[in-house]
């Protein structure tokens, strides 16, 4: 029997074309999310990997095949292909594997209006017919095949940020921005176009084959090229995307890099500004700057697992203007609950050119703790060595344990979370205190026991 676990994964469909998965399987697929999701018509978009455009229009013509009328919008970025969910009311299936190297490509799938597609929304499902109809054949096509049309939403896409914040008035700016090769190099130029920016770009050139670094701005490594390119020009700050673009990392005028924790509770400042005493999503790694902040202008926090599904899940329920995650994920009431790096950038835009000071000065006062950033440990028995940490602070006075997601530990001016890996044998810590050398101590401590 197939067996489609290697490439299904709890939000997203991910694998090495063609050795785990190939077009045949991508028509199945659509055909399967045609059937699942009930729709009459849909649309697809693709980012610049070689094997995206035969992936998609295999998927198009599984679709097509149930009946379904197909709406392809061409090479976008994940956001954007949110961005036509919604505003054209249909489900959607992106074709990215993100930030994977270039043998790797994937389907991020969603319901009209941008709702996500996960394991337990109807992925699970999906692949259970793609399984069941590799081994059995495909079923019988519709009596009436579905039409396939292109259009162009990349003018629409930009229009509706611009009208979500007006950088219309803002200071004269110089940005640098490494697009990786990726889709920011498509969307960047008709998004910024006019506005009073200098553009300075980098990488913009769409190559799926990453050819000056892979497209994953959270690895260091990956943002050298910016940091220096940003000193070197004398910019106001520099901008990285992924290579869907629906994450944006940010360094500041010295070419540091600003916590995605501090760009959240820049961005829940903003958005406060305008929705007074609305709820604010973070989850349980971002900094405690996020929910002081929040509180500071009026607005709730609500602190929740790490994962998209989980804030997009907790957004649709609390009715939240706003949500941040530490790996660079920012989402919107304003943009249907869906991730939108480019969306962050433009505040973090219209933050900085609204009043005088670098950036540096303007995100100190969203970033005052000391963070270790995520250390991965490979381990053999995740569940082992989370119980070990658990029994070496239970009963601790003034230490305080939760299980929301992996394991919490927290104290008077210190905190942990560890967590496990769906995907690889790691165990992933991230530790913040007061101070640096507390932040050293709590740090090593729990190495010290993961390590065992």
């Amino acid at each position: 029997m197939t067996d489609l676990s290697q490439i299904v994964k709890a939000y997203d469909v991910r694998g090495v074309v063609p050795s785990q998965w190939d077009e045949a399987l991508a028509e199945l697929f659509g055909a399967a999310f045609a059937e699942v999701t009930g729709a009459t018509a849909i649309v697809i978009g693709h980012d610049m990997r070689p094997s995206s455009p035969g992936l998609s229009g295999a998927f198009a013509r599984g679709a097509a095949a149930r009946g379904v009328d197909v709406t392809e919008i061409g090479l976008c970025s994940t956001d954007e292909l949110y961005f036509a969910s919604g505003a054209l009311g249909l489900p959607g299936a992106m074709f990215t594997a993100s930030h994977n190297p270039a043998q790797y490509n994937g389907i991020k799938m969603c319901r009209a209006g941008a709702a996500p597609v996960g394991q337990d929304t109807g992925l699970a499902d999906i692949r259970a017919l793609v399984e069941r109809w590799s081994d059995e054949g495909a079923p019988q096509p519709a009596a009436e095949r579905g039409t396939v049309t292109q259009r162009d939403v990349l003018g629409e896409y930009a229009a509706h940020l611009r009208g979500l914040v007006d950088l219309s008035g803002i200071r004269p700016l110089k940005v640098v921005v490494d697009a990786g090769n990726g889709m920011g190099g498509h969307t960047v130029p008709t998004v910024f176009e006019g506005l009073p920016l200098e553009l300075d770009a980098m990488y913009f050139e769409l190559d799926g084959s990453f050819p000056n670094h892979e497209a994953n701005p959270l690895d260091p490594k990956n943002i050298v090229d910016l940091q220096a390119r940003v000193r070197e020009v004398g910019a106001d700050l520099g901008l990285a995307f992924d290579g869907d673009a629906d994450r944006c990392f940010v360094v500041d005028e010295n070419g540091d890099p600003v916590s995605p924790s501090a760009i959240t509770a820049l961005v829940a400042a903003r958005e406060l500004a305008k929705h007074p005493g609305g709820t604010v999503i973070h989850n349980c790694i971002t900094s405690w700057s996020v929910p002081e902040v929040v509180k500071e202008n009026g607005g709730s926090p609500v602190r929740t697992r790490v994962g998209h599904s989980f804030i997009k899940e907790e957004m649709a329920k609390t009715g939240a203007i706003f949500g941040g995650e530490h790996s660079a994920h920012y989402y919107f009431r304003d943009f249907w609950n869906a991730d939108t790096g480019m969306l962050a950038a433009m505040h973090v835009l219209a933050a900085l050119g609204g009043q005088e000071r670098p950036l540096s000065q303007l995100v100190a006062q969203y970033d005052r703790y000391a963070a270790s950033g995520e250390i991965n440990s490979t381990v053999d028995d995740q569940a082992g060595r989370l119980a070990a940490i658990k029994a070496a602070y239970e009963g601790r006075e003034g230490v305080a344990i939760d299980e929301l997601d992996g394991l919490t530990v927290t104290a008077g001016d210190w905190w942990f979370n560890v967590r496990a890996s769906n995907t690889e044998p790691l165990l992933r810590l991230n530790v913040e205190a007061r101070d640096t050398g507390t932040a050293d101590r709590v740090r090593d401590e729990a190495l010290a026991i993961i390590h065992g």
